[in-house]
């Protein structure tokens, strides 16, 4: 409807990356477009809301898909997107919401014990159009290739989380890491963005990044939510990002700024 007026095997890397490297793959070329029209799936939420903005503001056609209960978040929005009303998991929902999409940008919610977030993910990867950029969100658990290194308390919160969610049944942490798996796995054009600890407030900027937790740039471990979806967005034109897990950390944190001038080079996107 229209609103009314665990992980992949990869090759070496280097700890941090620059985003003027270049693409790797044919599929990299599908970055390199300006998108016309995105999808959102998971529209109404804090992230999805922020990702809406930030879409509009570049000039995209946006579509956005969410819970039918959520409609009436996103009436800010009437005569600006598109909304379909679904469930994210409903394959369905999904194949219409992303047909002549050029980017999608999917929230892996490990919400329910009905493998909600390897659903959704497999129904973007299976139905969105061949060339569009597909644009993922998880937490800093997910882990690409093993080489990230955690400290003991995280991983304790870690157990702890997916244990409560096991036992309320609420969550599926183990379903996220099912999801991400697949993504990493296939072949389409698509990136992982990997979510600090999150915090509300105005924008400082677009994150800094680096493929494994444990590199001091990420320490503070700390995002502003509003540029959690910036870096989201920025990402489905950025051809290095192609294929990469990159984990944030806001631009103006205290790792951030002490290790900008480290001697590997600082990532960060560009705008």
């Amino acid at each position: 409807m229209t609103l009314p007026n665990h992980s992949a095997t990869s090759s070496d890397l280097p700890s941090r990356s620059s985003v003027g490297a270049e693409p790797r793959s044919d599929s990299a070329t599908a970055s390199a477009t300006r998108p016309r029209k995105v999808c959102i799936v998971g529209a109404s939420g804090k992230l999805g809301a922020y990702m809406i903005e930030h879409a509009l503001a570049r000039g995209y056609e946006v579509v956005g898909v969410c819970r039918p209960g959520s409609v009436a978040k996103l009436e800010r929005f009437a005569g600006r997107i598109t909304v379909l009303p679904g469930r994210t998991n409903d394959r369905e929902v999904i194949a219409r919401a992303v047909a002549g999409c050029d980017g999608v940008l999917t929230v892996l919610a490990p919400w329910g014990m009905q493998q909600y977030a390897s659903t959704t993910a497999q129904a973007v990867l299976d139905f969105a159009p061949k060339d569009a950029r597909l644009v993922f969100s998880c937490g800093w658990h997910i882990t690409r290739d093993g080489k990230d290194s955690y400290t003991r308390g995280f991983l304790a919160m870690v157990s702890v989380f997916a244990w409560v969610g096991r036992l309320t049944r609420l969550a599926e942490l183990d379903d996220q890491v099912e999801a991400c798996r697949r993504i990493f796995a296939s072949e389409r054009a698509w990136t992982v963005v990997r979510g600090s600890d999150l915090c509300e407030g105005e924008s400082d900027g677009l994150p800094v990044w680096s493929r494994h937790i444990g590199d001091p740039l990420l320490e503070s471990n700390l995002t502003r939510r509003v540029d959690f979806a910036l870096f989201m967005v920025a990402a489905l034109t950025d051809p290095a990002l192609v294929k990469e897990a990159p984990a944030i950390v806001g631009c103006k944190t205290a790792s951030a700024l002490a290790h900008r001038d480290a001697p590997r080079e600082l990532a960060t996107l560009t705008r």
